[in-house]
């Protein structure tokens, strides 16, 4: 995971590290590049998970690191894309 060089998309906002850590397999076994925002909020925050992380992808990667993520049983954690017809649900169960 590295910088983007290219346009990014927000994918995913979670406070749970141990989802970030799933993300960021996912994404490293689906071979797309991401960058996790706000990790170093942590030196601020202590030890208490209140400031949200933020995955990104590039613009073009979008749609795939979405399957892989809706593939690995994600999908109402990723980020609505104003984009899309309503495909993914959202986190209160309903539909886009």
């Amino acid at each position: 995971m590295s910088m983007l060089r290219s346009p990014s998309r927000l994918l995913l906002v979670t406070t749970d590290p141990v989802l970030l850590s799933f993300v960021r397999a996912i994404l490293i076994d689906a071979g797309i590049d991401g960058q996790f925002a706000d990790q170093f909020t942590s030196a601020i925050e202590g030890s208490l998970p209140i400031f949200p992380r933020r995955v990104l992808v590039a613009a073009d990667a979008w749609h795939r690191a979405k399957r892989a993520l809706v593939d690995a049983g994600l999908g109402p954690e990723i980020e609505p894309d104003p984009d899309d017809a309503g495909d993914i649900p959202l986190r209160d169960g309903g539909r886009e």
